[in-house]
């Protein structure tokens, strides 16, 4: 039977840290077993059995980080077992130029461990996570100086950010003894705080975004039609418990246009500009831990009352820390609405390798003139943030302005 590889997780995945075995040699495996459990750099996953047969062997150590198809274990028909005793492969290290994303870290406890021999392979390389070297080298903290707490005596994020507290501890005290003797008290002037697993894959992500050449374009819409349309939606959904947002319609209707707009449908990739087949909105959501951004697959196929029920439910999940690897990924679009802050207008950062991007401001009356007689007239300010690489001016124009043309003739969007 085929190797257990690693498998490609997500579209920015390019390893995994093999952190837990589920199962051991000599047990018997059906597919669809957990063999183990993953940690890549979105979140931790189940690495699940696609073959039937008798665990043999396992090739790398729990807390390895491997390579994309790298093979991890082997399962048979239980005749090439490898004894239990026997140490699988040692683990594959990470280039340095890749950062992977750890589970959030407990809060760091006060006390410190106290510096003790290097934790390294016989070839000296420091076996630790991405995420540990990189809050290691932002803090300045000697990685050789610290005692690893994980397998193998892997060097993890909490033992960086124990660390650290140790670290500030010291300087602290270095800093008022001087002034012991003065009567003025001593404030610190900012507070350390250990960055969570999804808010270092945002950082990561959008710096990353800030090197695609972008140019932002900005229409105001006439939504009068569409509050006096998403009424008439909900007094019809009442009676099935389902009510629709303004941003549910937002998601539908620009949906329908990347429908009609099939290069705006589309991401850059190494030389090439992909165009999508399936519209995926995602919708950024914001959580105490950072910005996450579910995505409803297939959403210009979704009637109004599907999306409104299935953006709600990912919100949910999100804001719980409860978001799949799979609700999270596919995303050929994005939607960022700060309405509800009452932010008038802003520009989205993109998310690559997203085309596009929209940013959905608050609504506002401002005057008009009809039939001579001056009137309010509530209005929203959207904006397109996109990916000159993919899509000229022009072309991103004409997906704006039928989109402003939808939403100011909102029956449209149920067709």
């Amino acid at each position: 039977m085929p190797d257990v590889i690693m498998p490609r997780l997500s579209d920015t995945m390019e390893e995994g840290e093999l952190s837990r075995w589920m199962k051991q040699v000599g047990d018997e495996i059906h597919k669809g077993d957990v063999l183990a459990e993953i940690e890549t750099d979105k979140a931790t996953m189940d690495l699940e059995a696609f073959d039937n047969g008798i665990l043999e062997e396992l090739l790398v150590v729990a807390g390895a980080l491997v390579p994309i198809g790298a093979p991890v274990a082997r399962i048979g028909d239980g005749s090439n077992i490898v004894a239990a005793g026997a140490a699988p492969a040692a683990p594959i290290a990470a280039p340095a130029a890749v950062v992977v994303a750890a589970a959030p870290a407990a809060t760091p406890p006060t006390d410190a461990p106290t510096p003790a021999t290097p934790t390294a392979t016989q070839t000296g390389e420091l076996r630790t996570s991405p995420l540990a070297r990189k809050i290691g080298r932002e803090h300045g903290i000697d990685l050789h100086a610290i005692t690893g707490t994980g397998p193998q005596g892997r060097i993890t994020r909490t033992d960086v950010d124990r660390a650290i507290v140790a670290q500030e501890a010291t300087a602290s005290a270095a800093s008022t003894a001087p002034l012991a003797a003065a009567p003025a008290a001593v404030s610190t002037d900012s507070v350390s705080v250990p960055v969570s697993r999804i808010r270092a894959v945002t950082a990561r992500r959008l710096t990353e975004s800030q090197a695609v050449p972008h140019f932002f374009l900005t229409s105001v819409v006439n939504v009068e039609r569409l509050v006096a349309f998403r009424a008439d939606v909900n007094e019809s959904l009442a009676a099935l418990g389902t009510k629709v947002s303004l941003n549910d319609l937002f998601v539908r209707a620009s949906a329908v246009v990347l429908r009609a707009h099939p290069e705006v449908n589309a991401s850059w990739g190494d030389g090439v500009i992909l165009r999508h087949n399936h519209v995926n909105v995602g919708v950024a959501v914001a959580t105490d831990d950072g910005l996450l951004v579910p995505v409803v697959t297939d959403a210009d196929q979704k009637s109004l009352g599907a999306i409104a029920t299935e953006t709600r439910a990912l919100a949910g999940l999100a804001r719980t820390g409860s978001l799949s690897l799979a609700q999270m990924s596919g995303g050929t679009f994005t939607i960022s609405n700060l309405g509800m802050f009452g932010i008038d207008s802003f520009t989205a950062v993109l998310n690559p390798p997203e085309a596009g991007i929209l940013a959905i401001g608050a609504a506002s009356d401002v005057p008009a003139v009809r039939d001579g007689v001056l009137v309010t007239v509530p209005t929203v300010k959207i904006t397109l943030t996109v990916d000159h690489r993919v899509l000229d001016g022009a072309v991103a124009a004409a997906f704006l302005r039928d989109l402003t043309a939808l939403l100011e003739e909102p029956m449209r969007i149920v067709l």
